[in-house]
């Protein structure tokens, strides 16, 4: 993995088209990115974060990174000197957060006072926000490797991990007790978290619900909605209304 350093200053405001990347940087400074509208995916050593409107993810300094939007996306961060997390997260966004990421970020004439007074409320709201399960984990193990590049290609795809484990050369007991190990989730818990992922990118470039809902495998639209409902904090209709 090639990695550049890039030397932020200040805030910024980036307009992103579908399924533009941003490679693999760090920065010196702590940032928060924040998507005001599009989604954005924020890769990381650990996995992949996705990042709907209404969240936002803190990167502490020195943490490598690359992003790449779903759907048209306009990417939001602001730096900070002192560090809000000490982890990579995804964090909800209300009414106050959302203001003071777009009074820091917008162009406009703040006083250093001024600005100091909104960073400091920032970091207070990310430090008391529910930090959110919306991270894929990123596994190494080569079979594991090769049956979750198999699943991000099809996430429709029923097979069970019995089925997959002879695709991939490996047992099922064995496939199961690394998806824990290198994961933390089990492999239906990954596979959910896979298909909400793909689900988002599919919204964001304007597919009906229940179109996402078959291509993403759901049993039947209404189990999307509400598997969408636990994750998100809201249904696939209002989020394609927000």
């Amino acid at each position: 993995m090639s990695l550049e350093r890039l030397d932020l200053t200040g805030p910024t405001i980036r307009p992103l088209g579908h399924r533009e990347r941003i490679e693999w940087h760090d920065h010196a400074v702590h940032q928060l990115v924040y998507p005001l509208h599009g989604v954005l995916r924020v890769h990381t050593g650990r996995g992949v974060w996705v990042v709907p409107p209404n969240r936002a993810v803190w990167l502490p300094a020195e943490v490598p990174h690359a992003h790449q939007a779903d759907g048209p996306t306009e990417m939001r961060s602001v730096i900070f000197d002192v560090a809000a997390l000490d982890e990579p997260a995804v964090v909800q966004v209300g009414p106050l957060l959302r203001e003071v990421i777009r009074a820091l970020s917008d162009v406009g004439d703040l006083t250093a006072q001024h600005r100091f007074h909104l960073e400091q409320v920032a970091l207070h709201q990310v430090r008391r926000a529910e930090s959110l399960p919306l991270m894929l984990p990123t596994p190494s193990d080569p079979r594991l490797v090769a049956l979750c590049e198999l699943l991000t290609g099809d996430p429709a795809d029923q097979r069970s991990l019995h089925e997959l484990g002879r695709q991939v050369g490996a047992a099922e007991r064995t496939l199961s007790r690394l998806f824990r190990a290198e994961t933390g989730f089990t492999f239906p818990q990954w596979r959910a978290q896979l298909r909400l992922h793909h689900a988002l990118g599919l919204l964001a470039a304007g597919r009906p619900v229940t179109r996402v809902a078959a291509d993403c495998g759901f049993r039947s639209p209404s189990a999307f909605i509400e598997a969408f409902r636990i994750a998100f904090g809201t249904t696939p209709g209002r989020y394609l209304d927000g």
